[in-house]
């Protein structure tokens, strides 16, 4: 009798195929660049637009809606989250936080959507730590999830992104000094919440989900599973959105009420 494969191994199956989507995309985009101006990501890859067909394949929008069952959360007072839980889109961000480009998006492009989309219901957006820039990076993105833990994720995580931070300005003290200012109450809870086993674990799991989908670089999202890579324009997301909420409306109350919650946070 056949062995079914386990849920990590069809997610890294699932995820090659979205990194060869996203590489035909990025080689198409590349050939174009003469166009529009450059908006690499930090590590260099060429940029990568979602693009919605009229007429698409069946088995590959079954392959982006499992997708996105597979990594959108949806979980319950989720601090990394912004959004109702069961909006029909959701927006999953994998973003590290000395990459300028992700910054680039947090300050000029996310506003733009969590006023358009967010407020009105449409649209979640649920942030995860990828962390590619070594030390310096997991100090952060431990800061950002302990300031979480005291309900001042998101305005910690604005002021990290508020200008390009890197090496030395993220060292523990600079994180403290962010941290005050961002509203968290507790320092001394926030400092052992950034050393605790329960941020390495929450890390860890960002991080293998974002390497079990073939995430190469940042800033890289998912819009109800179909990828958007490199910092896009706001139009593109903005489109994206508008195209999943209709999909998700012709699929009926189910698909645009979202799936259950999955579980605890983080």
């Amino acid at each position: 009798m056949p062995v079914s494969a386990s849920p990590t191994r069809k997610l890294a199956a699932i995820g090659a195929v979205i990194a060869l989507v996203v590489a035909v995309i990025a080689i198409g985009v590349a050939i174009g660049k003469s166009a529009g101006g450059d908006r690499g990501t930090d590590r260099g890859a060429p940029e990568a637009a979602a693009s919605v067909e009229p007429e698409e394949d069946p088995a590959q929008q079954k392959m982006f809606d499992d997708l996105a069952e597979r990594t959108s959360r949806r979980q319950d007072g989720d601090p990394l989250a912004v959004g109702k839980k069961d909006a029909p889109v959701v927006l999953v961000e994998y973003a590290d936080y000395q990459c300028s480009f992700c910054g680039r998006f947090t300050r000029e492009t996310q506003p733009g959507l969590i006023k358009k989309f967010v407020d009105a219901g449409t649209l979640r957006i649920e942030f995860r730590n990828f962390t590619v820039f070594g030390a310096d990076s997991e100090r952060a993105a431990r800061a950002s999830w302990a300031a979480g833990q005291q309900g001042r994720f998101w305005q910690l995580h604005d002021a990290l992104y508020a200008k390009t931070r890197k090496g030395k300005a993220l060292a523990e003290d600079k994180l403290v000094d962010l941290a005050r200012t961002s509203g968290v109450p507790d320092i001394e809870k926030f400092r052992a919440d950034m050393k605790s086993a329960d941020a390495a674990r929450a890390l860890k799991k960002d991080q293998d989900e974002g390497y079990q989908l073939g995430v190469q670089s940042t800033p890289s999202f998912l819009i109800n599973g179909r990828p958007v890579a490199g910092a896009q324009p706001a139009e593109v997301f903005a489109q994206g959105i508008k195209d999943a909420a209709a999909r998700a409306a012709k699929k009926g109350p189910e698909a645009k009420n979202g799936p259950a919650d999955k579980g605890a946070g983080q």
